[in-house]
């Protein structure tokens, strides 16, 4: 829903999309997110005093749908480790202006939870799965969890009526592109919609290098040529994947190829982390503090006021100007920000 006081960027990109990070920690240590030679046992997580609780992220979902959000993302780490995430959907669920509910998860914990977030108001899950070969996979995890629990979980999730689920797999060159064919035989005709995603360059820890991603139209080349793929039209204007069905009616894929084939152009997310902070760009290395105003006392006039001119100063276009430099630039950790 856009709206006549819905900010607009120096880009004339609209604030539409919030994602909501609710933990920074994560029950796997996936190689391109949360390296475990770097998120170890010593690792320190954001103390419990420094995470909004579910009272303030709510409050904040007000302020920005004020502004004209009307979709929200529940990210993390693993936001179905944060305890009584049921509650918070429902929070969210009864803002004003908020049409959809999205969570973005690795789907283990979904046999547990699904039903209770459906019964909350949550709309959609997004899944994470890099392959379907258990070796394979517990290497990218980094924990050597097999398929099979994240399988129940799509499943749990399509059984609570969360469905069409989404399946993100991250692509990386001679890690998982052999999986290619045989991720999108075993999704074909499911209901389900798998994603491919170029390896992207999001913290400063998961060891990108361009010659480590597979192009968008390297995956779509290889797919097609063993089942005929369509173009299908967007689902709504700023939609990141492209989107492709199968010719035999056998369902679609979506192709996201935020390295080939940048969309910094209609981008309408920010994010917020679990600390409270507002990133306008998955590749920035600092955001603007919303939990000190909060905290302090501010009215939600004035927290919107903040959050209006900080989307109107946005001038991101990181994927846009990426190279083999920037890649070494600082940067927030997936993990904090939630994708």
């Amino acid at each position: 829903m856009v709206t006549d006081h819905t900010p607009v960027d120096t880009r004339k990109r609209r604030l539409r999309d919030l994602r909501i990070s609710v933990t920074d920690r994560c029950n796997l240590r996936c190689t391109y997110c949360m390296p475990a030679e770097v998120f170890g046992p010593d690792y320190k997580f954001l103390p419990r005093s420094e995470i909004l609780d579910y009272e303030e992220l709510a409050r904040l979902a007000r302020v920005f749908a004020a502004l004209g959000v009307s979709k929200l993302r529940i990210t993390g780490g693993e936001p179905l480790l944060r305890r009584d995430l049921p509650d918070f959907i429902a929070m969210l669920a009864g803002i004003p202006g908020i049409e959809d509910i999205a969570l973005t998860t690795n789907g283990i914990l979904l046999p547990k939870l699904a039903k209770p977030l459906a019964q909350a108001g949550l709309n959609r899950v997004t899944v994470s799965l890099d392959s379907l070969d258990d070796e394979t996979f517990g290497k990218l995890n980094g924990r050597g969890v097999g398929v099979k629990p994240v399988l129940a979980g799509i499943e749990a999730a399509e059984q609570a009526g969360l469905g069409p689920v989404k399946v993100n797999m991250v692509v990386q060159r001679g890690v998982n592109d052999q999986d290619i064919l045989p991720m999108a035989e075993f999704f074909r005709g499911s209901g389900r919609i798998l994603r491919f995603i170029e390896f992207m360059d999001v913290g400063t820890t998961n060891g990108w290098r361009m010659d480590k991603v597979v192009p968008s139209r390297e995956v779509w080349r290889v797919i097609n040529q063993r089942w005929p793929l369509e173009s299908a039209e967007p689902n709504y204007q700023g939609e990141v994947a492209r989107r492709w069905r199968y010719a035999d009616g056998q369902g679609e894929i979506g192709l996201i190829s935020s390295v080939t084939n940048t969309f910094c152009g209609d981008c309408t997310r920010a994010r917020l982390s679990a600390r409270g902070e507002l990133y306008t760009c998955l590749f920035a290395a600092t955001g603007t503090d919303l939990r000190g105003p909060l905290r302090a006392g501010k009215t939600d006039a004035e927290l919107r006021a903040l959050v209006e001119g900080v989307w109107k100063a946005r001038e991101d276009r990181y994927s846009e100007i990426r190279n083999e430099n920037t890649a070494g630039l600082p940067k927030a950790e997936m993990s904090y920000l939630g994708g």
